[in-house]
């Protein structure tokens, strides 16, 4: 006797700030704050319920449309954002207790704007502002994942929105 709930929500990190891509205006900024209850979560974030692969697949599209890209020496159509896909699963079920009990999973698909070799781009003015935010924002997911996976690693603080965001 479970009840299933999928939602769908969809953003990107565009120069470090977080956009909507469901968002009527996916040019607006977004927040990341912290609950002590459920964590790190983006304040305003659009979500849609979806009910089978069709819809989901329709909503992502949706959303891709809104993606930042941009032309450059070494694509027509370079993306210039990292973005986050997330579905977030809901189930309640009755427990013996006879109350009813929620469970909640996510699961994030992340799609990282590759490294920018500036040489090769050509990439100046607006696109040289974003190869460098995206170079450095991968630079810092790097130390990141190497400090998580060094037993011996401590991570106090990171400020940049990509990290936080995933």
């Amino acid at each position: 006797n479970k009840k299933y709930v999928v939602r769908a929500s969809y953003m990107e990190l565009y120069k470090e700030e977080i956009r909507d891509l469901f968002s009527k205006n996916p040019q607006n900024k977004l927040d990341i704050k912290e609950r002590p209850d459920t964590g790190v979560y983006v304040k305003d974030l659009s979500s849609f319920v979806v009910k089978d692969v069709k819809e989901i697949n329709q909503v992502m599209l949706t959303g891709r449309k809104n993606r930042t890209t941009a032309e450059t020496n070494m694509n027509d159509k370079s993306s210039r954002s990292h973005s986050i896909f997330t579905l977030t699963i809901e189930t309640a079920q009755m427990g013996v207790d006879l109350k009813s009990h929620i469970r909640v999973g996510k699961l994030n698909m992340v799609d990282l704007a590759g490294s920018e070799r500036l040489s090769k781009t050509g990439a100046t003015g607006e696109r040289l502002e974003e190869a460098t935010k995206i170079n450095l924002s991968l630079s810092t997911l790097c130390h990141v994942i190497a400090t998580l996976t060094d037993p011996k690693g401590c991570l106090l603080y990171t400020s940049d929105a990509a990290d936080e965001g995933l």
